[in-house]
């Protein structure tokens, strides 16, 4: 890429940062937007702290290679294992603080649940990070390790017999603490928004962990003027583009990628 040209860099280990360019797409239209996703490695949520840190370093350093603005880790299981470890020359965004922030201030009865990976829940960073702004918070973490597949397998309607019976099962713990706040630490979960909602209640407030990712981002210092101002999306993807292809309309809707290309991290 030329130098002038500054993407906002988004990078998930699969398709559920999708979610995030979506949302960054609502906020800036005009923004140029790249897009990672380590399809060939996916899932991260399943795998050792150590595998997830060389995994991210990998990615990161890819990414510094193409001029951007800016990097959103889109990834929960990232931003909650590798984060803090990484090294980037332009400023780096996890989901984990600004979700933390949004929970605190939604919840109204002080209990707050969290849906994530396995690896993002051993690692117990939002109990510490919602408390920073909450301290008097209650945290009811669950590890929804069912939620990916039945997300990529399309069974996201509230009315699905499948989604209705795998939401129960991984929530039950959550409304039966009487959690008033959802926290959704895995960009997949929001497109289980409906089915999620309809079993804990209306009552209960989800905070989508890649939308409030993108909201952050205008808190950041970009560099050089910051990002280019041209509405494009570039995504690249470590396994075949044609499974980028199959879920992109699941994740992205009616937005288009301008183009889609396979690369290598190692």
């Amino acid at each position: 890429m030329a130098e002038k040209y500054k993407p906002i860099a988004i990078f998930d280990s699969g398709f559920g940062g999708l979610t995030a360019v979506r949302e960054l797409r609502r906020i800036d239209p005009t923004a140029d937007i790249l897009y990672l996703g380590d399809t060939a490695r996916v899932p991260y949520g399943v795998k050792s702290a150590d595998v997830i840190r060389r995994y991210a370093d990998e990615a990161v350093a890819w990414l510094t290679k193409q001029h951007v603005a800016a990097i959103i880790v889109a990834c929960g299981t990232v931003s909650s294992v590798a984060l803090p470890s990484l090294k980037s020359s332009v400023p780096i965004l996890g989901v984990v603080e600004p979700a933390a922030r949004a929970a605190a201030k939604a919840t109204r009865s002080g209990k707050i649940g969290v849906a994530a990976t396995p690896a993002t829940i051993r690692s117990g960073v939002y109990a510490p990070a919602i408390a920073r702004y909450n301290a008097d918070a209650e945290i009811i973490s669950r590890a929804c390790p069912l939620f990916v597949p039945i997300v990529e397998s399309g069974r996201t309607a509230p009315n699905d017999p499948v989604a209705k019976v795998v939401v129960a099962d991984q929530l039950s713990e959550l409304k039966a603490a009487g959690a008033d706040t959802l926290l959704l630490g895995c960009t997949h979960y929001p497109l289980l928004s409906d089915a999620i909602s309809a079993y804990m209640g209306s009552e209960v407030t989800l905070i989508n962990s890649g939308a409030e990712a993108a909201l952050a981002l205008s808190d950041l210092p970009l560099p050089d003027g910051g990002a280019t101002r041209g509405g494009t999306l570039h995504c690249f993807v470590t396994d075949a583009p044609e499974d980028f292809n199959q879920y992109s309309e699941m994740f992205l809707g009616d937005l288009v990628p301008d183009s889609v290309n396979k690369i290598w991290l190692v």
